[in-house]
């Protein structure tokens, strides 16, 4: 693995755990074992090193979710089900330390640079059309009522869940994540 991609990765575990503001550029350089010097190298700032983190972070879920949501042998609801499950046996393999590396940032916008909002908010509108294209094919399999605002409720859900996500950190359980799902499919009629 090139140094790069070891700097981003290490900044995707470091600030999915411990946030922006709280992960000083030493502590990522130490971890990979690269000099301060050769962190310029590679980034122009902290704030462009963030940049790299959220693509990265945004291409991996986005082929996390494509696994789950597009698995063409399981209904399209059950596909929702299965990501949940995958996302709360994976916050529990780290002890429910880590959470969503977007919402952790969305939560720290007050203190980051300006230039992440958009890019953020474009991370959420992606991960929204790829659910409510699972939801489309809950309608088309007869399991989603056709009357259902896919764009909606696909919003809907990466707000609750964003709150279920920091809530299961909180308590260190996937509770949060199962009563925020139960409630989101008895919504939207399941």
């Amino acid at each position: 693995m090139d140094t790069r991609d070891a700097l981003i990765r290490c900044g995707m575990a470091t600030l999915t755990e411990k946030g922006f503001s709280a992960t000083g550029i030493d502590e990522v350089l130490k971890k990979v074992g690269v000099p301060k010097g050769s962190f310029y190298h590679y980034f122009d700032s902290k704030e462009a090193f963030g940049h790299a983190v959220i693509a990265a972070y945004a291409d991996y879920f986005a082929r996390k979710l494509d696994r789950w949501l597009l698995a063409a042998d399981r209904p399209a609801l059950a596909r929702i089900g299965d990501f949940v499950e995958d996302a709360a046996a994976g916050m529990a393999r780290y002890a429910f330390r880590r959470g969503c590396l977007i919402g952790n940032l969305g939560q720290e916008m007050s203190a980051l640079p300006e230039s992440y909002r958009e890019r953020l908010e474009a991370v959420f509108r992606d991960w929204q059309a790829r659910l409510a294209n699972c939801l489309r094919a809950a309608q088309t399999e007869g399991t989603l009522a056709p009357t259902a605002d896919c764009d909606h409720w696909a919003a809907f859900f990466w707000v609750g869940w964003e709150g279920a996500v920091l809530r299961a950190r909180l308590v260190r359980s996937a509770e949060p994540l199962h009563c925020f799902t139960q409630g989101f499919f008895t919504a939207i009629g399941r």
